[in-house]
C-alpha cells in the first residue's frame, strides 16, 4: 500500500512579510563589508591610524565573520534561529555605535570585530529560518534567490552609499545608516518570525569551536594577502596550518557524540556537490570583482566614487536574472540544467572581460554583469538544493557551511586569479621600470607621479597595458575553471535533482527512494512546530 505524505504548507502573507525582514540582515552585513572605502581619508586624518591598524580596520570584520559562522550556525540550531538572529540585531547596532563614536583607531578595530560577530549570528540565522519557513522547494527557491541577489547588491552599494555619506557628514555616520535597520528587525521579528530549533541537539561541543576558528583564520588570512603581497612563506605557511587545524576539526566532528557540523550532512543526496559548487561560484564572483574594480580605477581613471557608480551596473542584470530564474524554476524546469547554464552564462561573461583593451567600458561592464547574472542565478539554485537535502533541525549548520564555503571561494578567486594576473604583469611590464613599477600597476602610477611628462606617460601606458594582459589571461582562466564548472553540475548533481518543484522524497512511492529503497540518512525533513 502506497501511502501520500500531507501536502506541504503554502506560505502565506505572513511568511512572506517575515521573509521582507530577513532581507534586512544580508543588506547590512554586505553592505557592510565595502562601506569603508571612501572613509579611509577622513578616518586616517581623524585617529591617525599606524598602516597595521588601518589594515585591520579594514580586515578585522571579514575574519571574524569567517571564523565564526560554524559556530553561530551551530548554536542557532540549539537556542534558536530567531532568538540568534534578534541577540545578533542587538550585537551589530551596539557595534554600529560602538565604530560611529570612535576615537582612536583600537576602539575602531574592536567595534569592526564585534561587527563581524553580529554578522556571524544574522546570516546564517536568516537563511535557515527560510528553510523553516518556506518548506515548499518552489517558493523557497525563489526566496533564496532573492537573498542571493540582495547579497551581492550590497557589496556594490556599499561604496556609494559611503561615499555619499562622506560627502556630505562625518565618517561614522557610514555605520549608523544600520541603526534603522537593525531596529525594524528588532520590532518586526519577534511577531513575524517563526521560532525553530533541532529538537534534540545534544550537548554543545566546546573544544570545536576554537578548532574551527584556527581552521578558519590561517587559510582565509593566507589566501587574503597572497594577491596583493605574493607567495610568501608566511602565508603559505598560514594556509597550511590552517588546513592542519581543518583535518584536525573535522576528525574531532567525525568522533565527538555531538559536533558543531554533523558529518551526516554530508551523506545527503546532493549536499555535498551543491557545497563544493557553491565555492567554485564564489570563486568566480570575487575573482572578477577584483580585478574589475582596479580596472575601471587604475586603467580607465575613474575617481572612486565613478567607478562604484559604474560597479552598479552588473546590480541590474542580477535584478533581471533572478526573477527570470525564479520564474523558471516555477513552471518545473529542471535546476541542474539552471544551475549548469548558469555557470556557462557567466564563463561568457568571463570571455567577455578577456577580451577587454585598455579603454573598454562598456565590454568590462557588460562582461561583469553577465558574469555576475550568471552566477547569482547558480548560486540561489546551489543554495536551495543543499538546504532542500538538509532536515530542518539541520538547517543553521547546513547555513553555515554554506557561507563558510563561499568566503573561502571568494578568497581563494582573488588568491588565484589574482596570482595568475600578477605573474602576466611582472612578464609584460618593462624590465627597465624602477622595482614599484614592476611589482603592482598602483606601484606604476606611484612612481609615474615623480617623473617628468613623457616619461611619466609613457611608464603609465606600459603599466596599464600590462595590467590589462594579467586581466585578459586571468579572465581566460576564470572561464575555463565556469565552463568545467557547467559540466561538473550536469555529472555531480544528477542524484539530488528536484523536478516540478517537488523535493526527493515527496511522494510518488519508490521513485522518491534510493536505489537501496531507502532513505537517506538525513534525507527525510524533520518538520518543527514553530512557536510564534
Amino acid at each position: 500500500m502506497t501511502t501520500h505524505p500531507a501536502p506541504m504548507a503554502r506560505a502565506g502573507r505572513r511568511e512572506w512579510a517575515g521573509f521582507c525582514v530577513l532581507m534586512l540582515p544580508p543588506l547590512l552585513v554586505s553592505t557592510d563589508v565595502s562601506v569603508l572605502c571612501f572613509a579611509v581619508p577622513a578616518i586616517s586624518a581623524q585617529l591617525r591610524p599606524s598602516g597595521t591598524e588601518l589594515l585591520w580596520i579594514f580586515d578585522i570584520h571579514a575574519f571574524v565573520l569567517a571564523g565564526l559562522l560554524i559556530t553561530m550556525g551551530s548554536l542557532g540550531d540549539r537556542v534558536g534561529r530567531r532568538r540568534l538572529l534578534l541577540i545578533g540585531a542587538v550585537v551589530f547596532g551596539t557595534a554600529s555605535l560602538l565604530a560611529a563614536g570612535a576615537n582612536s583607531a583600537e576602539t575602531l578595530i574592536a567595534g569592526r570585530a564585534l561587527l563581524g560577530v553580529g554578522g556571524a549570528a544574522l546570516l546564517p540565522s536568516t537563511m535557515a529560518l527560510t528553510r523553516t519557513m518556506f518548506t515548499d522547494p518552489g517558493p523557497r527557491a525563489m526566496v533564496i534567490g532573492i537573498w542571493s541577489g540582495v547579497l551581492t547588491a550590497g557589496v556594490a552599494l556599499g561604496p556609494v552609499l559611503g561615499g555619499v555619506l562622506v560627502e556630505h557628514f562625518w565618517w561614522g555616520s557610514v555605520f549608523l545608516v544600520n541603526l534603522p535597520a537593525t531596529a525594524l528587525l528588532l520590532l518586526l521579528g519577534p511577531s513575524l518570525l517563526p521560532e525553530s530549533r533541532d529538537p534534540a541537539p545534544g550537548r554543545f561541543d566546546l573544544p570545536s569551536v576554537p578548532l574551527s576558528m584556527a581552521a578558519v583564520l590561517p587559510v582565509f588570512y593566507g589566501l587574503k594577502e597572497i594577491p596583493s603581497e605574493g607567495w610568501n612563506v608566511r602565508y603559505v605557511m598560514a594556509v597550511n596550518i590552517g588546513l592542519l587545524f581543518a583535518v584536525l576539526f573535522v576528525h574531532r566532528q567525525r568522533t565527538t557524540a555531538s559536533p558543531l557540523v554533523s558529518p551526516a550532512l554530508f551523506h545527503a543526496r546532493g549536499f555535498t556537490p551543491a557545497l563544493a559548487l557553491n565555492v567554485v561560484a564564489a570563486f568566480g564572483m570575487t575573482g572578477s570583482m577584483y580585478f574589475t574594480t582596479q580596472y575601471l580605477q587604475s586603467v580607465l581613471g575613474k575617481s572612486p566614487l565613478e567607478a562604484a557608480l559604474w560597479g552598479l551596473f552588473p546590480s541590474v542584470l542580477v535584478g533581471v536574472a533572478v526573477p527570470v530564474t525564479t520564474l523558471l524554476v516555477r513552471r518545473g524546469a529542471d535546476r541542474v540544467h539552471l544551475v549548469a547554464s548558469g555557470f556557462a552564462t557567466a564563463a561568457s561573461g568571463y570571455a567577455l572581460s578577456a577580451a577587454v583593451g585598455t579603454g573598454s567600458l562598456q565590454l568590462v561592464l557588460v562582461g561583469s554583469g553577465v558574469l555576475a547574472a550568471g552566477l547569482v542565478a547558480a548560486l540561489a539554485q546551489l543554495t536551495a538544493l543543499a538546504l532542500d537535502a538538509t532536515p530542518v533541525e539541520r538547517a543553521g549548520s547546513a547555513s553555515t557551511l554554506v557561507g563558510t564555503g563561499q568566503a573561502f571561494g571568494g578568497a581563494l578567486g582573488v588568491a588565484a586569479l589574482g596570482s595568475v594576473g600578477t605573474a602576466l604583469y611582472h612578464h609584460r611590464v618593462t624590465a627597465s621600470a624602477p622595482t614599484p613599477a614592476r611589482e603592482t600597476l598602483g606601484g606604476a602610477l606611484a612612481v609615474a607621479e615623480r617623473l617628468p611628462g613623457p616619461a611619466a606617460e609613457s611608464l603609465r601606458a606600459a603599466a596599464r597595458a600590462a595590467h590589462t594582459t594579467g586581466m585578459r589571461g586571468a579572465m581566460t582562466a576564470g572561464t575555463v575553471v565556469l565552463l568545467a564548472a557547467a559540466v561538473a553540475s550536469l555529472v555531480a548533481l544528477r542524484g539530488g535533482r528536484i523536478r516540478n518543484g517537488r523535493e526527493p522524497g515527496s511522494g510518488h512511492g519508490d521513485k522518491d527512494r534510493d536505489a537501496d529503497g531507502a532513505r537517506d540518512q538525513v534525507g527525510e525533513p524533520v518538520v518543527i512546530s514553530p512557536s510564534r
